[in-house]
């Protein structure tokens, strides 16, 4: 194993964080952020179930912080010497009177930043309150700056390197979506069905595999398809049935996002046909409105003006940042689409616009991964956007 990327391009991600950190006058960076630790690092190990962080200052590190078990992910994983890896020791791993951030704590004491003004990630699903409060006790002279979404601003810029492995991921996409729709048939249990689309995502290409996605694949069927984000079960498809599929793909823990609609019958319900008009004209809409220096409120004027015109509605956003990440979430929580909303989308992003319509007793998805360039947009998937009808 290597890591995903050259060391030339972790050292310019390292020299963008230390730039925002300069910015906002932040001396040391505690990241317990899985997802910003891998961008910044390369490490890449299903070990966040314990604390771990990585650790910036101004001229030194990065320094990973883990579980001593798990350093040695880093060897082969991240380009950091040893004397970059800390691993802590195993007798405080889930303890109920020491915390591994006392060892942290001590570490930053020992390497001079007493002190300093440490900035720290304060909504990260990985960094409780309990490892703060032990990193705040072991440091009480310091000045704890919320430093959250520092490094999600900064890697929402997508490099080419990282383009390329997210144009990869997509192709895996489709194929995990083909899976789909030729799967989805009446009888099938969805239990089944996930298992096959789960393992056309772990197997990718010929080429190239894929990891698991940070947002598990989910299936929209019968009264489940009301609502956003339902777990499969072992229910069988049944005739009748409209079926979204929200689904993705994912390539050296970089993800995309794709769903789809299938319907179960012949005759599509009425409301099914004008509500995958809509849908599509929408998403055309918002393509059409989204390139470099656009507004997130602007482009999602543009979806509800076509919602408007067919009576529908939408209360939730449609569309986030997406790249790197670990489960459960994919989104990189910078960029939203929603009303009125201010920030300016920029060159290089890469969303995910997803137009789901969950409806009365039944529902419909269509997204896009988009890459922003300067002039327009384009879909990083080549699959289909219609309504597929097994019949």
């Amino acid at each position: 194993m290597a890591p995903a990327f050259s060391k030339a391009e972790y050292n310019n991600r390292i020299d963008r964080v230390r730039e925002a950190m300069q910015a906002r006058d932040i001396e040391v960076l505690v990241i317990g952020d899985p997802s910003n630790m891998n961008w910044l690092t390369g490490f890449d190990s299903w070990s966040f179930y314990t604390p771990q962080m990585v650790v910036l200052d101004l001229v030194n590190g990065p320094f990973l912080m883990t579980r001593l078990m798990d350093a040695k992910a880093a060897s082969f994983t991240t380009y950091l010497p040893e004397s970059q890896i800390i691993g802590y020791p195993e007798h405080m791993v889930q303890q109920p009177d020491m915390h591994p951030s006392d060892h942290v704590a001590g570490w930053l004491r020992d390497a001079g930043h007493g002190t300093a003004r440490i900035g720290y990630e304060s909504d990260s699903y990985y960094f409780s309150p309990r490892s703060l409060h032990a990193l705040q006790t072991g440091l009480p002279d310091a000045k704890w700056v919320d430093a959250d979404l520092l490094v999600n601003w900064v890697r929402a810029i997508k490099s080419d390197a990282e383009l390329a492995f997210m144009y990869q991921a997509a192709q895996i996409a489709d194929i995990a979506m083909q899976v789909a729709w030729d799967g989805a048939k009446v009888g099938v249990r969805q239990c089944d069905l996930m298992a096959d689309i789960t393992a056309a995502q772990i197997k990718g290409t010929a080429e190239f595999g894929g990891d698991m996605p940070a947002l598990h694949p989910l299936i929209l069927a019968g009264e489940a398809a009301t609502a956003a984000h339902p777990m499969w079960t072992d229910a069988k498809l049944e005739a009748g049935q409209t079926i979204a599929f929200e689904l993705g793909a994912c390539r050296k823990r970089y993800n995309v996002g794709l769903a789809r609609t299938v319907h179960l019958g012949a005759d599509k319900p009425a409301a099914l046909i004008d509500t995958a008009k809509a849908v599509e004209e929408g998403m055309d809409a918002v393509m059409s409105s989204l390139q470099a220096d656009a507004v997130a409120g602007d482009v999602h004027a543009a979806w509800q003006n076509v919602l408007d015109r067919y009576g529908l509605e939408k209360k939730s956003r449609i569309g986030y940042s997406i790249g790197v990440a670990y489960a459960p979430d994919w989104g990189e929580h910078t960029i939203s689409f929603r009303p009125a909303e201010p920030t300016i989308v920029p060159e290089n992003a890469v969303v995910h616009i997803i137009l789901g319509m969950w409806m009365d007793g039944w529902g419909m998805e269509l997204s896009e991964t988009l890459h922003v360039r300067e002039k327009d947009c384009v879909r990083l998937s080549a699959f289909p956007q219609h309504v597929h009808v097994v019949s």
